[in-house]
């Protein structure tokens, strides 16, 4: 006697289960990156404000809440050394075409915040010298996962309101 359409169904069906169960380890997966955009701060990028980072404490930020970091390799007072690949993986901070100033927000010391011509024609912004910078998986307010890192051919800190490079964490 042959099996009929449904028995041969039900029996695929089960093999496929049973297949998936043995595969499985029990180890759940889930995505690194988060299904829901993060919430920025409406500020223009050329605006340099303070904000929170645990661990770290008040560094500076962009407009949008999202971190801005020194490069170690530029040199205070100088233009930045950080070009092609490196300007590509950290992206600097740059005014807009037509805006001649950077926007000082709440915590900034406004004798600090400067501006530095980029051999591409653009304008980055400085603070207290530095040419900023921001790091692009720091996607949200309140993350610094560039903090102390080496790459590109030197170390990246962020910055404190006085415009000191912070290289610990605060207690």
């Amino acid at each position: 006697m042959r099996p009929g359409p449904r028995a041969l169904v039900s029996t695929v069906l089960l093999a496929v289960a049973g297949l998936a169960a043995a595969c499985s380890n029990g180890t759940s997966v889930s995505s690194p990156f988060s299904t829901s955009p993060p919430v920025l701060h409406h500020g223009p990028e050329y605006e340099i404000t303070t904000g929170n980072v645990p661990g770290l404490g008040t560094v500076l930020v962009d407009g949008q809440g999202l971190t801005v970091y020194m490069y170690a390799t530029d040199v205070r007072g100088q233009p930045s050394r950080c070009y092609n690949i490196c300007a590509v993986q950290w992206p600097p901070v740059v005014l807009k075409p037509g805006v001649a100033q950077p926007v000082t927000g709440a915590g900034i010391d406004a004798s600090l915040l400067g501006t530095s011509a980029r051999t591409d024609g653009t304008t980055q912004v400085t603070y207290n010298g530095w040419p900023l910078y921001l790091w692009p998986p720091d996607r949200a307010p309140g993350k610094a996962t560039g903090q102390a890192l080496t790459n590109a051919g030197g170390l990246w800190y962020v910055l404190s309101p006085a415009g000191k490079s912070i290289v610990t964490p605060s207690p």
